[in-house]
């Protein structure tokens, strides 16, 4: 990055709750958690000079858009404060982070709110699924399907499947790792549920098909939730360091970014990976490598910590891959020796992820980075990965359309 772009804490809503059985809706999941994040973060409201939203689709679950005008009455303070929205489907949040970024690196603003946040549970599942259907091809992709998301990425595993053999029990294991994560957290929406052996089996009693090779346990969660940090300058940061007897060097920072689109159709991209250098998705590929250049690193050994988007199994599995924990098509060689564990050489989800914790879509990529900061100044609580110093997330839209990745750290 040409300055630093410094993250001063923040906070996330509890991904359990049902907002509409509250009588709640997308305000209220706004104002209180940035109310949240302003306690959790020691910042006063007045000092906030613009604000950024990720939404994917508050038209379509709630006909609301407009985001920015909510925003801003979150807090008395912010009336008036410059607002942009940002939408790229699950990867909302990162873009919400990368303009955001961008304004404090062309000096317009020394300290800036990103919000993310979704209401998904107003709606019945079916209903939910064709919404975030619109992050497909309408109308050309997974015709027929129930559920579009799960269709679509039952796709990717016969893929797999085709090009380099898949077995269920390594999806098992992604899964079973990422609730035993969420069982940890505080915020996580499955933190309470209970599994056996069957939930993780081809029982379709206990662990039923939801559509091809995708059955319940490989899926992430329908969620409501809000997660907001707080991004800062240099001498933002350094002021706030100094006013709480902290060394700037405590202070977390976007260290790398990057940034991908691919084109829309899963077809396409799959055409585009043939001839390349073996990765499945080659601009999901790019992106990470673009950050890991940026911040520096050489690759997955320079990092302590992942948090990864696995809005199903397969889209973990070949996250691996494409970090470069293992070669195309051989994401089972870390996950059968236990590398992507919370006791491993480079643990994976240890929130939970979008299986264990939730994914509210607008809000999921703000979450990653606030875990990640949280991880590398010691404040995960229970979900804490010991010495973690840096932290990587990876944020994807619609089918790897949209790819953000960032490096964080001290």
């Amino acid at each position: 990055m040409t300055s630093p772009v410094f993250i001063l804490g923040g906070a996330q809503s509890d991904f359990a709750r049902n907002w509409t059985r509250d009588n709640k809706g997308l305000f209220e999941m706004i104002s209180e958690t940035t109310a949240a994040a302003l306690d959790e973060a020691r910042l006063d409201a007045e000092d906030i000079e613009a604000l950024h939203i990720g939404n994917f689709a508050g038209e379509l679950f709630s006909g609301q858009g407009l985001l920015g005008g909510m925003a801003v009455m979150a807090h008395p303070a912010f009336s008036g404060l410059p607002t942009s929205r940002h939408e790229a489907a699950c990867a909302s949040g990162s873009m919400a982070i990368l303009a955001a970024s961008a304004d404090i690196e062309a000096g317009r603003y020394g300290l800036v709110g990103v919000i993310g946040v979704e209401l998904m549970r107003n709606v019945p599942g079916e209903q939910a699924a064709r919404n975030l259907g619109a992050a497909a091809w309408a109308g050309r992709e997974a015709e027929g399907a129930r559920y579009l998301w799960p269709a679509m990425f039952s796709g990717l595993a016969e893929v797999y499947e085709r090009r380099y053999g898949l077995k269920r029990e390594h999806l098992a294991e992604i899964s079973k790792t990422n609730f035993d994560n969420g069982r940890r957290n505080p915020n996580a929406q499955t933190r309470n549920w209970q599994f056996t052996e069957d939930s993780f089996s081809a029982d379709d009693e206990a662990n039923p098909v939801i559509e091809g090779w995708m059955r319940k346990s490989d899926c992430g969660q329908v969620t409501d939730g809000a997660a907001v940090i707080f991004l800062a300058n240099e001498a933002e940061a350094r002021k706030y360091a100094d006013a709480r007897g902290l060394s700037l060097d405590e202070i977390p920072r976007l260290k790398g970014w990057g940034h991908t689109t691919a084109p829309l159709l899963f077809e396409a991209k799959l055409a585009e990976s043939e001839g390349s250098d073996g990765y499945t998705f080659p601009w999901v590929r790019k992106a990470i490598t673009d950050a890991y250049a940026r911040a520096g690193l050489s690759g997955p050994d320079d990092l302590d910590l992942v948090e990864t988007h696995d809005c199903f199994s397969i889209t973990e599995y070949m996250a691996i891959e494409h970090f470069g924990l293992a070669g195309p098509g051989e994401a089972w060689k870390p996950i059968e020796a236990g590398t992507i564990r919370p006791d491993g050489a480079l643990p994976f989800n240890p929130s939970g992820g979008l299986i264990g914790l939730g994914h509210p879509v607008g809000a999921t990529g703000v979450r990653m980075a606030l875990d990640a900061a949280r991880q590398t100044t010691g404040r995960a609580g229970d979900c804490q990965i010991g010495g973690a110093k840096t932290a990587a997330t990876y944020n994807v839209g619609g089918s790897t359309t949209a790819s953000a990745c960032f490096i964080i750290g001290v």
